[in-house]
């Protein structure tokens, strides 16, 4: 998987959601899905970062690209809703959702963790992602074949001091995962996380301040497994906590 070379036209005639795709691996993963022939959904905070993403898709000479705008700390409900209502019109179904927008918090010891941080991480990294996906299930049913990429994290399948409530928010992340693939096991739907690893991304570099990210892999060196987890070359792989590295 990690080897996995996409042909020219393997996301031709799909549709793919993508949060947080305004910068680092989120912008990478749209550039990569429009070169291979999907039509892109552009989903974050910063119209102006989605923007300059969408004028490269753009020269790509590809499929237009689509800008959704939305804080997703402040989403209600309704807002996943209407989004599902606007994507139902435009594109008739969804074959792909790439969850990639996170909140990293702050790394101190757990009894330091202020309420108002926890509460930030948990909505943005859980209940966002919840309110979505149970919002565009509907449309993804309607896909021949469609896929859910949840991002995970190396703790978020083994508790880390210090990482408190981004730990507990993956953890989260995963079960939500197991649990829509066991539900869904029998249905064109596939659910699945991916464990970037270390990436050379903003938010890693405000975990790692120090670290020499000259070091680390780039969010183009881990496109494979997302690449194949978007295509139909993995219709038969569901329920599975996937490492890009």
């Amino acid at each position: 998987m990690k080897e996995y070379h996409a042909q020219p036209d393997s996301l031709a005639g799909k549709t793919i959601l993508i949060t947080g795709a305004g910068a680092g691996i989120g912008k990478t993963l749209a550039l990569q899905c429009a070169e291979f022939g999907a039509s892109v959904i552009l989903l974050g905070k910063t119209v102006k970062k989605l923007e300059l993403v969408y004028d490269q898709i753009e020269a790509l000479g590809k499929q237009q690209a689509a800008i959704l705008p939305l804080d997703l700390k402040g989403a209600t409900e309704q807002h996943y809703i209407d989004l599902t209502d606007t994507i139902k019109r435009e594109y008739g179904k969804l074959d792909g959702l790439v969850h990639n927008a996170s909140q990293l918090g702050v790394l101190v010891p757990f009894a330091q963790i202020e309420k108002s941080i926890w509460d930030e991480v948990i909505q943005t990294n859980v209940t966002a992602q919840f309110l979505l996906t149970k919002a565009l299930l509907p449309v993804l049913t309607l896909a021949e074949h469609a896929t859910t990429i949840f991002t995970t994290s190396a703790v978020g399948n083994q508790g880390r001091a210090y990482w408190g409530a981004y730990s507990v928010s993956k953890f989260a992340t995963e079960g939500m995962m197991q649990v829509l693939a066991d539900e869904y096991e029998n249905s064109t739907l596939r659910f699945n996380a991916i464990n970037p690893g270390a990436t050379r991304t903003a938010m890693r570099a405000a975990a790692y301040p120090a670290e020499d990210s000259t070091r680390l892999k780039t969010a183009e060196d881990i496109m494979p497994s997302y690449l194949y987890l978007l295509s139909d070359d993995s219709i038969e792989v569901t329920g599975q906590r996937i490492n890009a590295q």
